[in-house]
């Protein structure tokens, strides 16, 4: 296996000097892309020659179009036919989201071929994917249970795919998809050229590549689990019944135009919608619990400017890539680590600068430390808001993280506004009770 690694003096070539046919390169033109990304610039000639391949890169890299424009290519070449509830590509993802992207990139940069794509996902009514799949297809992309489903009932068949493109494999572990996906490449053809990508390179991840890839190349273009290095990350120390007013006081910022909070549960990001929308910030929670319809309304509205804030669960938002979005609000923590490094990626992307700001109560540092330690970077402290203040001046005490700087001449006093007041429309967390103390001990206990 040879292993190839990002050059730090990577001088970007041109579409059609890495072998790409015109309709695909006017396709590409036609949406702007002059030149590919590192992750494209690798993975494109390994898979226009048909050898087998692990991709690690981190979202908004470009991953998509790496895998999706050689296949198109060799599609477009072969001049072939699925039979009848077959496809020739198969395209392996975890979540419906993603899976709708995925497919509409492959119709996008095939739009000058006569390529078609069919998509599979749960959630919807079934008989318009099994009437698309009987005439047969070139490229299938899938979520694992729903894929499964309708080849148990017969009405999609897998002995003529070619190439086999696993995408998110890290992901499709933590969902729990991995029984689901041994079952489908069961049914595959053992001639097969075989794609996988993921983001973080876990024991269990490398087990399962060893398991599917055959004399592959390593296409490596950040090392694992580190950071997309134009977000601006930030930690915010606050009581946990704090966390919605924060919450409330950057969203009412100018430079948050479009943000992403990250809530741990569904039921969590539900009320925080509902109490952002009673003191009259928009926002819609987008999780797995969500009618797909609902779930691709919120996602209209939100890359239409309709709603300010999008309230995600993890598995919800992996399929999210839109772009300009300026924050991503860590709600509350992962307890994965990898997991904060793909909350992170939905912003940043296509060359872009974003920023992550990370709230953290006492049962949260834990978390934080997981973090860093993961991601091998120490995440900047925000001493800007009041919240936090006495938190960071406790854990200074124990000597775990810098003092914050003192206020200036000028500044209105921590916890008040211009004029000493609150807005009364204001949310208030604990029944209006402040605590303020009580989160910040604790983190010193915890940290001590």
């Amino acid at each position: 296996m040879r292993r190839l690694f990002e050059d730090s003096r990577y001088m970007p070539t041109t579409f059609s000097e890495l072998g790409l046919i015109a309709p695909l390169c006017r396709a590409l033109t036609d949406e702007g892309y002059t030149h590919p990304t590192p992750i494209q610039d690798k993975a494109i000639p390994v898979l226009l020659q048909g050898g087998d391949l692990l991709g690690i890169a981190q979202t908004g890299t470009g991953k998509t179009a790496a895998f999706a424009l050689p296949i198109l290519q060799w599609l477009d070449e072969a001049e072939g036919s699925a039979s009848q509830r077959s496809a020739s590509v198969l395209v392996l993802t975890p979540t419906r989201e993603l899976a709708i992207q995925i497919a509409d990139s492959f119709k996008t940069y095939g739009r000058h071929t006569k390529l078609s794509c069919v998509t599979i996902f749960g959630g919807v009514n079934q008989n318009p994917q099994v009437s698309k799949m009987r005439r047969g297809c070139d490229v299938l992309v899938a979520t694992p249970g729903r894929l499964l489903d309708l080849m148990q009932q017969g009405h999609v068949r897998l002995g003529g795919v070619e190439t086999f493109v696993l995408d998110e494999a890290d992901r499709m572990l933590d969902m729990g998809f991995i029984h689901d996906v041994k079952k489908i490449i069961a049914k595959l053809p053992a001639d097969r050229q075989n794609v996988m990508f993921s983001a973080t390179m876990p024991g269990e991840v490398a087990k399962l590549a060893g398991s599917i890839l055959k004399k592959h190349q390593r296409v490596e273009v950040t090392p694992p689990a580190t950071t997309v290095e134009r977000v601006e990350q930030k930690i915010l120390f606050v009581d946990k019944g704090d966390k919605l007013e924060l919450l409330y006081d950057l969203l009412t910022e100018k430079d948050v135009t479009r943000a992403i909070v990250f809530a741990r549960t569904k039921h969590g990001a539900n009320k925080i919608s509902d109490q952002l929308g009673k003191f009259g910030v928009t926002s819609d929670a987008i999780h797995g619990n969500k009618s797909q319809a609902a779930r691709q309304r919120a996602l209209k509205d939100f890359r239409d400017g309709k709603v300010r804030a999008l309230i995600a669960t993890d598995i919800a938002a992996r399929g999210i890539d839109i772009d300009d979005i300026s924050h991503i609000i860590n709600y509350d923590l992962p307890n994965e680590p990898e997991s904060y490094v793909h909350r992170i990626g939905r912003t940043a992307r296509a060359g872009a600068t974003g920023k992550a700001l990370s709230f953290c109560c006492s049962e949260e540092l834990a978390y934080l430390r997981d973090i860093e330690r993961v991601t091998r970077s120490k995440i900047e402290i925000d001493g800007d808001h009041k919240f936090h203040a006495e938190a960071v001046a406790l854990l200074h005490e124990s000597g775990n993280i810098p003092k914050p700087p003192k206020q200036g001449r000028g500044q209105r006093p921590s916890g008040q506004r211009p004029g000493g007041k609150r807005p009364s429309h204001k949310p208030r967390s604990n029944g209006g009770q402040k605590h303020r103390g009580r989160g910040a001990r604790a983190q010193q206990q915890h940290a001590s």
